[in-house]
């Protein structure tokens, strides 16, 4: 397979990039230059996907293209107009948030869909969609990924909990401990999408892992054992969390509170994903290679410049600790 990477030097980028190389495809990286491509790879091409793409023409062809782009959707159109009858199919990858806001629990694909524009996160992958089914039809594959976790990750999320638990005493650890989630690792959602390339699938797919894969009893664990075991949870109810001022999602990444948030973020119906092959690893495993790439890391983990840094203050923290007793 030849493989055109929109992107691919961070987080799920690199580790599609990456997944596709350890196939023995090839694969073309165009990104901006900030970062370093995978090795392996057979070309890197350097340009603006903002601008008109003139670094893309020419003769060149590829089976696929992924595109991981976030922003506005007239880029998606603009690469996607530009690749029609040079590339067979086009992956985008796009959110669980293309949805109506909240998707009521065992929402799956044909729940209620956001109208694509510019107004905010959830309207430009919509737009995206729409971009990509504009010039490809059925060869456009939506994969639309729930919460991300794994090496590379540059949102925060699992990092900061990683990070806080290797400082080891007493951590605020938001309940209730049976809480379920749903993620999925970027590798497996990596993998998921190049066996779908190669299977010709289309259309809409969610892609994240069962409801109660993980529960935030056993991603804080998997947490504490990995980076030492010097951690005490202290588990605290919804209630005695919120009441202190403290923000589901980012004060404590992956967190929220039961309730119709909860419900549309961790309690999805993701049949048709599993269905079509999509096995997700253990969360030991996740924590596992995350602390391990953490670790690897000559400093501080990366952070993506169009999000907020993720994590709790530990004066609110120790605050809400000394309640507890």
């Amino acid at each position: 397979m030849r493989l055109l990477m929109l992107g691919g030097t961070g987080f799920l980028g690199r580790t599609a990039a990456e997944a596709a190389v350890r196939r023995g495809w090839e694969v073309t990286v165009f990104h901006r230059g900030r970062g370093r491509a995978p090795d392996g790879v057979a070309a890197v091409v350097v340009g603006d996907r903002q601008g008109d793409l003139a670094e893309l023409r020419g003769a060149a062809e590829w089976d696929a293209v992924l595109d991981t782009w976030s922003a506005s959707p007239s880029v998606v159109e603009t690469s996607a107009r530009a690749l029609k009858g040079r590339v067979g199919r086009y992956a985008y990858v796009s959110s669980r948030s293309v949805y109506t806001y909240p998707p009521a629990a065992g929402a799956d694909e044909s729940a209620p869909l956001v109208a694509g524009g510019e107004a905010d996160y959830a309207a430009s992958k919509r737009g995206g969609e729409l971009a990509a089914q504009e010039a490809f039809g059925d060869a456009a594959l939506l994969v639309r990924a729930g919460l991300i976790l794994g090496p590379y990750e540059d949102i925060g999320r699992l990092p900061w909990w990683l990070n806080r638990t290797a400082r080891g005493g007493r951590v605020l650890a938001p309940g209730p401990r049976d809480l379920p989630l749903q993620y999925v690792d970027a590798r497996d959602l990596a993998r998921w999408t190049l066996d779908a390339l190669e299977a010709g699938l289309g259309g809409p797919y969610d892609l994240v892992s069962p409801s109660g894969h993980a529960t935030m009893g056993s991603l804080l664990d998997a947490c504490v054992q990995e980076t030492g075991g010097g951690a005490e949870l202290v588990w605290a109810e919804p209630e005695t969390v919120t009441a202190a001022g403290i923000e589901p999602w980012t004060d404590l990444p992956v967190w929220l509170p039961p309730g119709p948030d909860h419900d549309g973020m961790h309690r999805s119906d993701v049949g048709k994903a599993l269905r079509s092959g999509l096995v997700c690893r253990d969360v030991t495993e996740t924590v596992a290679d995350t602390w391990a790439w953490l670790r690897s890391l000559p400093g501080p983990p990366p952070q993506r410049p169009d999000r907020p840094v993720l994590g709790l203050d530990p004066a609110v923290e120790q605050r809400v600790l000394a309640g507890l007793g």
